[in-house]
């Protein structure tokens, strides 16, 4: 059985429709979240797009590919490396600042070069930031009063 024009557009604007739900969403999610919290999305955003571009390098979509990593890479540059405050971070701020240098660099090879390897070991490079900061996270929330207890 073949889908009619009909079902084709149908499923068309489903999808549309779909992805603009998930962007109110996000939007939402954004305007209403924390420091703490925005930092966590970057860090989820980013291990998001290399989850991707491994399947897109494993399926031989190089366009997929290509976004996936750029996605990847403007998380790092525009986000995470750009909220680092070197005067008040000091040692441990330019040392993420030259990891994230480092995953770049290793995406921009790795998109280059199809290199799935590449995309993998920037996920193990990242992952234990990741976690710190989702434990952080857990252990701040956990520990700060909350407003609507009444004394």
């Amino acid at each position: 059985m073949f889908a009619s024009p009909h079902m084709v557009r149908s499923a068309t604007q489903r999808r549309q429709s779909a992805g603009l739900y998930q962007q109110v969403g996000v939007e939402s999610q954004l305007a209403n979240a924390s420091p703490h919290a925005l930092v966590a999305m970057l860090f989820e955003g980013f291990m998001e797009a290399l989850a991707q571009a491994r399947g897109a390098i494993r399926s031989g979509d190089a366009a997929a590919k290509g976004m996936a990593i750029g996605r990847a890479v403007r998380i790092l540059e525009e986000g995470l490396r750009a909220g680092l405050d070197v005067r008040a971070g000091g040692s441990l701020a330019r040392d993420l600042g030259d990891l994230y240098a480092y995953v770049t660099h290793r995406l921009t090879l790795a998109n280059l070069r199809n290199d799935e390897a590449a995309v993998a070991e920037c996920q193990r490079l990242m992952q234990p930031l990741r976690d710190a900061w989702l434990a952080i996270g857990a252990t701040a929330s956990s520990s700060a009063p909350n407003p609507t207890q009444t004394r």
